[in-house]
């Protein structure tokens, strides 16, 4: 072989190395990018702490006797004038039916009088129609839904506008017959139906179909005198529930909420001031409740007695609650820890602007497992516009162990 053919052969086998060297560097270098970059977003941080308490409320218990079938007629959580019926008790099966059929009836009643009542009036066909629509859409996406909590009254209405309708467009006497019949068997029923008795209240309140055993014993004039022992002996406390127990009503509208805390803890807080308490058990909802009282030390720790006047019908069912206390909220802009940097002093964090870094000096607010809460700290050179300086929301923050300054090229 010719001296130049070799020659020519060992330049082209070099040539093929180095382009194959160029293009690993190139994959190696995009798989292993020195300068990834994770965007800053707004965050918040709660100072929290988990405690269990006992939920207290001025209630009064319903009792009654002489029936063996109980009929509550408010829901849970709803309110009651004074004087109301909160519940019937029949005798038997049979005595509950006919009750219940004869309110049917007179709802029936009231329907057939109101259609045959319109009848008499001129230019409502559009609107009767239109009622009829109305009512069976309600009542369709209601039941399409799932949301059962005004069937009855949905179910009513579309009764009554059908009615009115068969009233305008049928046979007019057919509604009049109807009316009879219903008035003839209601008068029918009310000589056979015999309540056993009825259950009324003599205040107003709002009506909780549970009794635990506590209402006697957590009452708010026990507040002053509720120690952390106190509270701790009430878990192993057995209590016990009559059996002519009906329900109960809680007459005030402020409820209260007492827990024990460590006493480095409770002084955190101020008697007079608020805290938040976030319910997520049994009920999920936030409250902001006013500190009534704090106990004195006991063995290290304090009853703290917190107060609402809200969402009382949404908490009759809870007594015993793990609950967390909301000291603070932190607002800030969340970024990774390996983002943050310590230079002179001053927490810093770099951002890619365009193909170059950009510092940004930050205050740490909390620390996460895997990141900082930081908020941007504007610059004291007047001669540096500092708008170019803040971080914000969305900015690219570069996360990296490599060596970087401000102006490095990162791209």
């Amino acid at each position: 072989m010719k001296q130049g053919a070799v020659i020519n052969r060992i330049v082209m086998i070099l040539m093929l190395f180095a382009i194959l060297a160029y293009f690993a560097g190139a994959a190696w270098r995009g798989l292993r990018d020195p300068y990834p970059t994770v965007q800053a977003y707004s965050y918040a941080v709660d100072d929290t702490m988990e405690t269990v308490g006992y939920l207290i409320r001025q209630e009064q218990t319903l009792s009654g006797s002489g029936g063996d079938i109980v009929r509550l007629l408010p829901v849970e959580g709803e309110k009651v004038s004074a004087g109301a019926t909160v519940a019937y008790l029949y005798a038997d099966q049979l005595a509950l039916e006919r009750s219940q059929r004869l309110e049917d009836l007179q709802a029936e009643t009231e329907q057939l009088t109101q259609a045959i009542a319109a009848a008499g009036e001129s230019g409502q066909e559009e609107t009767s129609r239109e009622r009829v629509l109305d009512a069976l859409v309600t009542l369709r996406t209601a039941v399409a839904a799932g949301d059962f909590t005004r069937l009855e009254s949905q179910s009513s209405t579309f009764k009554s506008a059908v009615y009115q309708q068969a009233q305008r467009y049928g046979d007019a006497g057919a509604l009049s017959a109807a009316l009879q019949n219903a008035q003839a068997e209601m008068e029918s029923l009310r000589a056979q139906t015999r309540d056993v008795g009825r259950v009324t209240v003599s205040q107003s309140g709002v009506f909780s179909g549970q009794v635990d055993g506590y209402e006697t014993v957590l009452t708010p004039d026990r507040l002053e005198t509720l120690s952390p022992s106190k509270l701790s002996a009430l878990e192993q406390q057995a209590l016990p529930v009559g059996e002519e127990s009906l329900g109960k009503l809680i007459t005030d509208s402020t409820w209260y909420f007492a827990c024990t805390l460590p006493e480095e803890s409770a002084r955190r807080l101020t008697e007079g001031r608020t805290v938040t308490v976030r319910f997520s058990r049994d009920w999920a909802g936030e409250v902001d409740m006013t500190v009534e009282r704090i106990s004195a030390p006991e063995n290290g720790s304090v009853a703290v007695i917190l107060s609402s006047h809200r969402y009382l019908s949404d908490v009759t069912l809870l007594r015993r609650q793990t609950v967390e206390l909301v000291f603070e909220e932190r607002q800030g802009l969340r970024v990774p820890t390996a983002a943050v940097r310590m230079e002179e002093g001053q927490s810093v964090v770099y951002v890619q602007v365009g193909i170059k870094a950009e510092r940004k000096s930050v205050n740490v607010l909390a620390q996460g497992e895997d990141f900082y809460l930081v908020e941007p700290v504007l610059s004291q050179d007047a001669a540096v516009k500092e708008e170019k300086l803040v971080l914000r929301a969305g900015d690219p923050v570069i996360v990296a162990s490599e060596e970087i300054w401000d102006g490095k090229i990162v791209q």
